[in-house]
Order: C-alpha cells, then structure tokens, then sequence
C-alpha cells in the first residue's frame, strides 16, 4: 500500500512529518471533498479514509502530548512548594508540624538528632525559614527527652551553635578553628542561666570534629553548584600583592567568599578571598578608573587572609594587605560595590542567637 510504503522509504520521513503536521481539523461532512484535496488521487477510498484516521489519531496524540505537558507543569510547580516548609503560612506551618513529629529523638544527644534531622530535608537558605525550622526541631527533642534542657531556648540555642560549630571547623576558608574550650566558654550561661555540664559540650564539640553533618544533595542548592548560582560575576581587573600588575580576572561573588579565575571555562579558582571581617571602599587609582578595594578595618597593614594557587598547582596565602579592583564601567563597579557590600554584611544567624540569648538571659 502507499501508506506502508512511504512510511518505509529512506529519507522519506521529514517529508511524511510535514504533511502530517499541521493538518486542520476535519469534520465528517466533508471528509470527501478533504480526502481530495489532502491525499494522492490514486488511493482507494478505504486507502484515503486509513490515511486520514492517522491524521486523526496523530493530531489526538499531540493535543494528548500538550495536556500532559500542562499538567507536568503544574505538578512540578507543587513539587518547588513543597520545599517550602519554613514558610510563615499556616498550611506550611501544619505542614513542618507534622514533619517534625516524623522523627523519633528519645535517647539521642544532640548532635545525633542533628544528624538525623539535617539529614532528613535541606535547609532553607532564609535565616526566618531556618529559624523556624530549628524552632519546630528544638520543642520536638525537649518533647522526646524531657529534663535534658531547662527549655525549648537552650536547645535551639545549642543546635545553632553546633551547626556553627560544624561550619567552622570543616569549612575550608574558615581559618580559624575554634577550641573546645573557646564552644564551651560561648555557650556558658544558655540553661536557664545556669550552665549545661562541660562534659556534655566536650562530647557535643568530639562528634562534631570527628565527623561532619552531611546534608543531602540537592541539583540547586549543593556545594558542587556553588559558581553556578552566584550572587555576582564578570570580569575585573586585580591589582597584584607582590608584584603590582593588573591581570583580568573572572570574579565570581557567592557564599560570603569572593573567588577569581583565570578563565571562565577553569573549574578550580586561582584565588579564594574569604569576606568575613571585611570592608569594602572606593578608591582612586591613577593608572585605572573605577577602583574599589577589600580591607581589613580592625588590622591595617596586615595580610588579608586569603588563598591562592600557584602555576605549579600549590595552594599558598595571599599577600595582599588590600585587594585593588577596578570595574570595566562606574555602573558595574557600583553594582560590584554593593553586592559584596550585601554579602558581607551582618550574619542574621547570629542576630538569631543573640535574640535567643537575650530572652534567657531574661529569665533569672
């Protein structure tokens, strides 16, 4: 049959996809004088009525492909709401109720419901979500293990400063690894008033050292994807520490951390610059227009702690006292000026906790 035979032929195929496609719609009545017009007139009439059901059923299958594609749609813009557990409403509210009252904490430390809980779903990147999700996961522990804490405060308190805790001593820019006795000195004062025993905070400060949390992956949100969500990047000039030549650098700006490469396409920085305790000013510079540069206001004239990797592939320390940049254009050294402005800003986690600490300290 004809149908059979051009559907077979080699290199018929496009040709066979646009005359099928696109065809208008055909109601009974004329389906004679269509069949003329559409289809070869030396088929038979039962030939032109099959060819025609399978413009038919292709033109049902697509409008099938587009509905489906509708509702595909929909369903996976639920499934990007339901991520939001932190959030204020009181369906989500109820909705993070019930997924705390999930988890079973009778028996463990804290740290092992930590684990357990981080585990379990990914953090929010909103300090007020955060917040409350702590605030549902510490009443939940003090439910599963009355007497542990005077109050639902220090366990919150707590698990931000182990989550802190953790940050700082597996985070590779964090320099400074805080001690046992500097976590125990932090959190003296939070039960209540009263202090929590040393042994419990030296066995909370080992598990943490020993092993960090581990935090599901996520396709948005991850570490492996951190350049690939910046708050800002582009192209800069940096002004040398030791030697002092410009070279053109691609800066990325993300995670409180400013990141430099050679080229766009490098999947290692050549340099980390760590934002915390940070400042950020314009300056004039003589041989280059629309400079800023990065300091540390509490120790001038010190090296700025920072990172970078040599042509041998070594890892070494900066020797920039200030890191001199100069944008392409006034608007995006402005831009640039004000995201890392954003970005180093005050922490809201530490807000937080110092809320939290007050209302204890309230309490005697």
């Amino acid at each position: 049959m004809f149908i059979v035979a051009c559907l077979c032929l080699p290199g018929n195929h496009s040709s066979v996809y646009s005359l099928l496609h696109g065809l208008p719609a055909m109601e009974n009545g004329d389906i004679k004088t269509q069949l003329r017009d559409l289809v070869p007139e030396d088929l038979s009439m039962e030939e032109r009525e099959e060819l025609l059901n399978i413009r038919r059923r292709k033109k049902e299958l697509l409008d099938d492909i587009e509905r489906l594609k509708f509702e595909i749609a929909e369903v996976m813009t639920e499934i990007e709401q339901l991520t939001c557990v932190g959030e204020r409403d009181d369906f989500n509210i109820k909705v993070l109720q019930a997924f705390v009252e999930l988890h079973e904490f009778a028996d463990l430390n804290l740290v092992q419901a930590l684990r357990q809980f981080l585990w379990s779903f990914r953090l929010p990147g909103e300090a007020q979500k955060i917040d409350r999700m702590m605030e549902a996961f510490a009443s939940r522990y003090c439910q599963c293990n009355p007497g542990v804490f005077q109050s639902t405060d220090t366990c919150y308190v707590l698990s931000f400063a182990i989550i802190m805790l953790n940050t700082s001593l597996h985070n590779p820019n964090v320099r400074d690894k805080p001690a046992v006795e500097r976590f125990i000195s932090m959190n003296r004062g939070i039960n209540d008033g009263g202090d929590l025993p040393e042994e419990l905070l030296r066995n909370l400060y080992e598990s943490i050292k020993s092993e960090p949390f581990k935090i599901p992956e996520d396709d948005g949100n991850d570490l492996t994807h951190t350049f690939f969500n910046p708050d800002r990047e582009g192209w800069l000039l940096k002004l040398g520490g030791r030697v002092k030549t410009w070279k053109r650098r691609w800066f990325i700006l993300t995670d409180n951390c400013l990141y430099y490469f050679e080229y766009t396409t490098d999947k290692e920085p050549r340099g980390i610059i760590p934002l915390e305790n940070l400042s950020i000013r314009e300056v004039e510079e003589p041989r280059k227009p629309n400079c800023f540069e990065l300091y540390n206001p509490n120790h001038k004239g010190q090296v700025i702690k920072a990172c970078k990797t040599e042509a041998d592939g070594r890892v070494v320390e900066g020797n920039h006292v200030v890191y001199r940049i100069s944008a392409p254009t006034p608007e995006e050294k402005e831009e640039w000026i004000k995201s890392i402005k954003a970005s180093i800003s005050r922490d809201p986690f530490y807000d937080m906790l110092a809320t939290r600490k007050r209302r204890i300290a309230n309490k005697k």
